[in-house]
Formats: structure tokens, C-alpha cells, sequence
């Protein structure tokens, strides 16, 4: 049961406060010596007394599980681990977002550690399209690979996946998307996702599978007496964990299980230690250490999968497969010149789409589909966030390119919304017939379509949307993990949740917490887009600064810069605000309403 706080806020969502038994907190608080507010927050998220210390504390000697739980990665390690031995020659195909070019990169530095040189194909977002191609298999092939790597992507490419394997090549596909009940034909398929893979690992990214398959593969060497024979050391395989912690936060999978270690494992990497491309970017971006899931998410990540979107695909594998420092800086530069151009076309399609949707009175279906023939296919993924977080509908962006062939096709992308699992829908699709490729996860997906099917497509997934919405609650309801007072809000409190609680992303929401009878002292507009206050508690006392961002215009912003005298009550994210090497404690405004 849960306590239904405010039933309609100034974002018009129900706000609820989950109930907890308050003998499972005051067991917490007197086992664990944690303070209350952090008791109630883990027994909310349904961690249990005997979990809490490896919730707070994953160690990989107690954390860490058995990679050969995936199905089949057993026979993989070993035939990978012969092939290495025999000399095979390999090469690495990935998919061209953070979560393939980490990937690619963790696979490259390993097979470079065991005296395999493979090189790395990233294809072309704008040419080529996502997945595999048969062009680029033929390349690869002809210049001299036995065994394809194929990273993030081929789980659902099955007549790609054949031709190749029919060329001769041996593919190993390793996968988290989305399985159908038939795998593609190829040597091996490794997918936490597949229908019979009991390993209980279907949070992992891309980059997750692919350490994992290395963990395996070195297990198989060292059985085998590899590295005594050739008289060398096993792979630093932990020394990687950097570059698996910014591949899994970026492609926002759970931040459940394994990922938690994967991601605190990967933080913790001493800054001199770290992958020297990650650290030219964060020179680049302004990063100081120690690197957070914001930076990963909103600064590095951006950065890297902005080549990709400006003809520059390979970028962010190389950046993170170089041990070269000038090479990598150069590189980061060039990756931080290519953000800023996307930043600016992208600003400009969001008006635009935003514009349609108005236009056409598009925000009541239960699909929002845009498409137009001058948009960047580069950043439909980024435009249908946007539509979707503003409108709270599940959405889709269509662009147009030409393929290999010269054929105009439409390559879309899509976000939704809890309870909505939009790679489904669009799998559904590619079986009826009306996609040619289509899937990716419950929160995100692509697929590529003939462009004369538009229409039908679009009543396709507004049929197939409406009826999942008829079996889930699709209302916006913000959950509460607890009530403070401004006087309550402290660095230590901000640092123990960060640190200890942390990491926060997908299936582990930052916290938010609710002020009770805020005043607010003032109010004033930032960059033309935000909205800076300053709060306390209606009695008076201690002041802290609250953000709300993208908030002019809106419900919100227009009645906190309103304010007078009303009492309000507020939503929020407390962070720590770092300036000119002073810190202070802050709020995130997510939502309010006045206080009656």
C-alpha cells in the first residue's frame, strides 16, 4: 500500500509515499549504523537486512558472479581460447554508440594483452545504419579474419549473421538486446537475453557481456597453461573496469546486481591509473576526479557518441583503445568540436518537432510519431527523448538516408515511457512485416523502415502501444523515498547517498525527497531556460539553493517565480554544488505544488 500525498502537482502527476514497516528501518539503523531517511530508502527499494552491506559495500571477491552462468560461454571461452592459441585472426564489430565503442574497446585491449592484434570496425550511423552489414563483412573478411567479434549488435540480424558466416567467417555475437525465440546462425551467441539463459544477468550492457566473455576466456588460458607457456603475465582485466563502468551507465540499462559493482569497481580506479582517453576527455569536457554517473551520462557520453553522428564513427572506440596520450587528446578534441555541432542541430529539430506536435494536436495519441525529410538520422534517438519527456507518451523520430544500395530508407528511433516497452512493439512490427529491422530494449529501441510504410507503421505501434496500456498504469506518478526539512538537508546526508547508496540510473532512481511548507525567498530565471530559488522552512533558518531546470514557461516555473508569500511543496534531488573548491549543498526542483 502507499500514501497517496498529492493527487495532481504543478507537472500533473500523483505524488505517493510507499509504506514501510518501521520495525524493517529501525533494524537497518541499528545493524547497518545508517541514519533513518537512508533505512527507509533501501527497505523501500526492497533491500533486504542480510543484502545492505553488499548493497553499500560490493566487493568483487564477494560480488562478482560466474560468468559461465551464461548460456553457452562455456564452449565459447574454451573455442576462443584455442583460437587464440592456434593464431586465428580476429576482428571486432561494434555498434556505434558508447555501450559498442566500450565494448570494442575492452575486447581490443584484452586480445592485444594475449598478443591477438583485431582490428575495429564501427560502422557508419549515417551510411550504413545500425547493425551489421554484409559490405563491411566482406571487408573485414578479405582482410584476412577467421573469427568476428560482433558487440551490442546481430542478435536480431539473422540474414546478415548467415551471409556471413556463409563467406566463412566465425561470428561470436555478443548481445544484450532483445532475443527472439530462434538465435541467428553463427558460431556462438552470448545474450542474457536469449529465452534460455537462466543466468539471472539481463541487466548487463553490451560491455558487461563482452567483460564477462573476457573473464571466461583468461579463466580457459589459464587452465590451459597459456600464459606459462608463452612466458607472459594474465591481463590487468580489473584495469578495465573504467572503461566498463562509462559504457554501462551510458547505455542506461539497470543499475541493479552486477552493474552496481561494475560501476562503483570502475569509479574507484586511481585517476593515474585510469584509461588515458577517458582522462583526455575529461580534461577536455572540465571533469575533475572523482568521475560520477552525471559526468558518464550527460558530459563524456554525449561527447562520445557525437562522432558517430557527424560521420566520425570510430572515434570513440579508438579514443578508448589508445594508449598513445597525444592521439587520445587529439582525439577528445575532435569528439568535443562534433558535440557542439550536434548540440546545435539538435536544438533546432526540437523546435521544430515540438512545433509539429502542437501543429498537428499530436499529444493525446498514444504515440507521438514525427518524421522529416531534412533531419539529422543521427539524432533521432536524442529528439525523441525530448519529445518524450516533455509530452510523457511514448515517441518516435523518423529520418531519411540512403543505404549502401542507394535506397532511401527511414531509420527511426524511439523512447518511452514505464510500463511501455517500445523494442517490443517494434520487433512486433518487423514480424508483421511492415519494419526491416527493429528492437532494442523496453526503454529505447531503432528500427529501419521502407518509407511508403510509414502511415502503417504508425497505426501499428499506436495500436500495439494502446493495447499494453490497457494492461499498465501509464500515469505519472513520482514515487517519494522521504520527507527532510531544509535544516535537514547536509553535505553528509548528500555524500552518504552518492557514495554509499549510489550509483543511481535506470531500476535505481536518484531519491527524491519532499520539503514540507517551503518558503521561498527568491526566485530569478538562469540562461533563459531555468529558474534559481532560494528555500527554507516556513519557520525560518539554514537557506539553500534549488534548481529547476527547463522549468520557464511551465506549470512550475511560472508559479515559483509567482511565489509571494505561498507556501510550496517541493520535490527534489539533493546534490553537492562544487565552486571555486567550496561546497555546498543544493536541490533539483522535479515538481511542486502549493502548500494549502
Amino acid at each position: 500500500m502507499s500514501e497517496n500525498i498529492v493527487s495532481h502537482s504543478l507537472n500533473k502527476a500523483r505524488w505517493v509515499i510507499p509504506d514501510v514497516a518501521i520495525d524493517d528501518v529501525d533494524l537497518l539503523v541499528r545493524r547497518h549504523d545508517v541514519p533513518e531517511i537512508v533505512a527507509r530508502l533501501l527497505c523501500q527499494r526492497g533491500v533486504a537486512s542480510e543484502d545492505v552491506a553488499s548493497f553499500l559495500n560490493p566487493t568483487l571477491k564477494n560480488d562478482f558472479p560466474d560468468p559461465f552462468s551464461l548460456k553457452t560461454m562455456g564452449d565459447t571461452a574454451e573455442d576462443i581460447a584455442i583460437a587464440i592459441e592456434n593464431g586465428e585472426k580476429f576482428a571486432i564489430f561494434g555498434d556505434f554508440d558508447v555501450d559498442g565503442a566500450t565494448s570494442s574497446a575492452v575486447l581490443y585491449r584484452f586480445l592485444k594483452a594475449v598478443g591477438v592484434d583485431a582490428p575495429i570496425y564501427i560502422p557508419d550511423r549515417l551510411s550504413e545504419g545500425y547493425g551489421p552489414n554484409i559490405d563491411a563483412l566482406k571487408k573485414l573478411k578479405e582482410q584476412g579474419a577467421d573469427i568476428l567479434m560482433m558487440l551490442d549488435c546481430g542478435t536480431t540480424a539473422f540474414d546478415i549473421v548467415k551471409e556471413g558466416t556463409d563467406i566463412g567467417l566465425k561470428i561470436v555475437i555478443l548481445d544484450h538486446h532483445e532475443a527472439e525465440d530462434d538465435l541467428p546462425e553463427c558460431w556462438h551467441v552470448i545474450n542474457p537475453k536469449r529465452k534460455d539463459d537462466t543466468s539471472d544477468l539481463d541487466m548487463l550492457a553490451a560491455v558487461g557481456v563482452t567483460f564477462m566473455m573476457c573473464v571466461a576466456t583468461n579463466n580457459r588460458l589459464r587452465e590451459r597453461g597459456f600464459y606459462t607457456n608463452k612466458g607472459i603475465s594474465e591481463p590487468n582485466l580489473k584495469g578495465l573496469l573504467d572503461i566498463v563502468a562509462l559504457g554501462t551507465v551510458c547505455d542506461m540499462v539497470p543499475l541493479t546486481g552486477v552493474n552496481r559493482l561494475f560501476i562503483r569497481m570502475g569509479f574507484a580506479v586511481p585517476y593515474d591509473q585510469m584509461n588515458i582517453g577517458i582522462k583526455e576527455l575529461m580534461s577536455v569536457a572540465g571533469i575533475t576526479p572523482l568521475i560520477s554517473t552525471y559526468d558518464c551520462g550527460f558530459v563524456l557520453g554525449p561527447r562520445i557518441n557525437a562522432g558517430s553522428r557527424v560521420h566520425e564513427a570510430d572515434l570513440g572506440a579508438r579514443l578508448l583503445s589508445s594508449d598513445n596520450a597525444e592521439e587520445c587528446k587529439n582525439i577528445a578534441w575532435t569528439l568535443n568540436d562534433c558535440n557542439d555541432k550536434r548540440k546545435a542541430i539538435q536544438k533546432t529539430m526540437e523546435e521544430q518537432a515540438i512545433a509539429m506536435v502542437e501543429d498537428l494536436g499530436l499529444q493525446d495519441d498514444p504515440l507521438i510519431l514525427l518524421d522529416h525529410e531534412d533531419w539529422h538520422p543521427g539524432l533521432s534517438g536524442l529528439v525523441a527523448g525530448r519529445i518524450k519527456e516533455k509530452y510523457k507518451k511514448p515517441s518516435c523520430v523518423v529520418t531519411y538516408a540512403h543505404n549502401l544500395s542507394g535506397e532511401k530508407e527511414g531509420r527511426g528511433s524511439g523512447r518511452s515511457i514505464p510500463g511501455i516497452h517500445i523494442a517490443q512493439s517494434f520487433i512486433n512490427a518487423r514480424l508483421a512485416g511492415i519494419l526491416e529491422k527493429g528492437g532494442g530494449h523496453a526503454m529505447a529501441g531503432g528500427f529501419t523502415m521502407n518509407p511508403d510504410k510509414l502511415d502503417d507503421l504508425r497505426s501499428f505501434l499506436s495500436e500495439d502501444i494502446a493495447k499494453q496500456m490497457e494492461n499498465t498504469d501509464t500515469n505519472v506518478e513520482t514515487v517519494i523515498d522521504g520527507v527532510l526539512t531544509v535544516q535537514g538537508i547536509t553535505l553528509d546526508l548528500i555524500d552518504l547517498l552518492q557514495n554509499r547508496v549510489g550509483p543511481f540510473g535506470q531500476e535505481q532512481p536518484e531519491p527524491v525527497f519532499m520539503l514540507k511548507n517551503v518558503r521561498i525567498h527568491k526566485a530569478d530565471v538562469l540562461g533563459g531556460a531555468h529558474i534559481r530559488v532560494m528555500i527554507s522552512d516556513w519557520e525560518g533558518g539554514t537557506r539553500v539553493k534549488a534548481m529547476a531546470f527547463r522549468s520557464v514557461d511551465t506549470p512550475l516555473g511560472d508559479a515559483l517565480l509567482k511565489s509571494g508569500t505561498q507556501a510550496f511543496h517541493i520535490l527534489g534531488q539533493l546534490k553537492i554544488n562544487e565552486w571555486q573548491g567550496r561546497k555546498s549543498a543544493e536541490m533539483h526542483i522535479v515538481d511542486a505544488t502549493p502548500a494549502s
